[in-house]
């Protein structure tokens, strides 16, 4: 009963995030670029103010998963740094904190453009 509660509430807010951002793109002449790079500065603000590290206890993957929680990684990244190296961890705390995802990200991108088949529009 617990796994169904975890992934109902992953899902909920989640989907909240996704929802938010298609209510953007259908309602404003933002491009998805903007959106997504607005939901990663938002995601650093909030992370930076405290204030998304409780929806991550509670959703999950619900909420570290979408660009928010990114934006939340590096912000978090970028307070140990700083608290541990001074000024220097400013600038190397947030990439330090979001390596394994970048990397994930940049591997797997790759694998499947090797595997996908491009054809003509």
């Amino acid at each position: 009963m617990d796994l169904l509660l975890d992934l109902g509430k992953a899902f909920l807010v989640g989907g909240f995030i996704c929802a938010l951002a298609q209510i953007l793109i259908d309602l404003t002449g933002l491009t998805p670029a903007r959106i997504l790079t607005c939901t990663v500065v938002l995601g650093v603000i909030l992370g930076a103010l405290g204030l998304y590290e409780p929806i991550i206890q509670w959703a999950g993957a619900g909420a570290s998963v979408p660009l928010l929680g990114f934006g939340s990684t590096l912000a978090k990244g970028v307070k140990e740094a700083v608290a541990e190296k001074g000024l220097l961890g400013a600038f190397t705390g947030g990439l330090t904190a979001a390596s394994a995802g970048i990397c994930a990200s940049l591997f797997f991108g790759v694998i499947v453009a090797l595997l996908a088949k491009p054809g003509e529009k």
